[in-house]
């Protein structure tokens, strides 16, 4: 780790610890307000207003926490077998069950053995899959493409996200990292990212969607575990 990563490491953890004991306060008092204080229907509806805000204020927090550990290496990624574009298909039937989305998968259905956490790696599908739908217009069917093929020289399990006029037209080799255009979904996306770098992979949109709207994961498909990746055994730095 760089000195400048090792300074914004510190700013992080600096900027949790002293964000985390406001909010508390903030919190723990208007519990208190509502519970002992008598309050009209519009003050009840105020304070609940201000408890949501502060709830969303403390997972914020607590978001921050966790690029804070992804990028120190503090969290132990647990490491199991398993077949990836399986876990893309159950994260697109649970975007289905969640909301009114048009959602089509396409491509293969096996063939992508990878090791790693496979609920943290769930996680960060979904999270770009809900960006991706977030960034798209309504009415529009988004293709989830999975494809295996070599990036950089590496056998690679390829899941391309993007609305059928996009999927269907040859995807640009210059990219950004991917990210999302309308806020909404907190650090879930950085957070996303830090769990596909962790296992080897990248999410990565082309240069001329602006870094949204499409997303390209890759991962590669043997070995991850064991390329300096961060991912490690359930069992190992318990400590950390």
């Amino acid at each position: 780790m760089s000195l400048r990563d090792e300074s914004s490491g510190r700013l992080l953890s600096l900027a949790v610890h002293e964000l985390r004991t406001p909010a508390g306060i903030v919190g723990g008092y208007l519990r208190m307000l509502e519970r002992e204080s008598p309050l009209n229907e519009r003050q009840r509806k105020m304070v609940a207003e201000a408890q949501k805000a502060c709830q969303q204020l403390v997972g914020l927090i607590e978001e921050l926490s966790e690029i804070q550990k992804l990028d120190a290496n503090l969290i132990a990624l647990e490491r199991q077998p398993f077949e990836l574009f399986h876990i893309v298909g159950e994260a697109v039937e649970e975007a289905r069950r969640q909301g009114d989305v048009q959602l089509q998968v396409t491509g293969q259905t096996t063939g992508a053995p990878v090791e790693g956490d496979v609920a943290r790696l769930k996680a960060a599908v979904a999270t770009v899959l809900r960006a991706v739908l977030r960034d798209t217009a309504p009415d529009t069917t988004v293709v989830v493409d999975r494809q295996l093929k070599d990036v950089d020289g590496v056998p690679s399990a390829v899941v391309i996200i993007a609305d059928q006029q996009r999927a269907a037209t040859p995807l640009d080799a210059d990219s950004a990292p991917f990210d999302e255009g309308r806020g909404g979904l907190g650090l879930a996306v950085p957070i996303a990212r830090r769990i596909i770098r962790r296992h080897g992979g990248q999410v990565r949109s082309p240069i001329r969607d602006g870094g949204r709207a499409v997303a390209i994961i890759s991962l590669p498909i043997s070995g991850i575990g064991d390329q300096g990746s961060g991912v490690r055994p359930a069992c190992a730095n318990r400590g950390e």
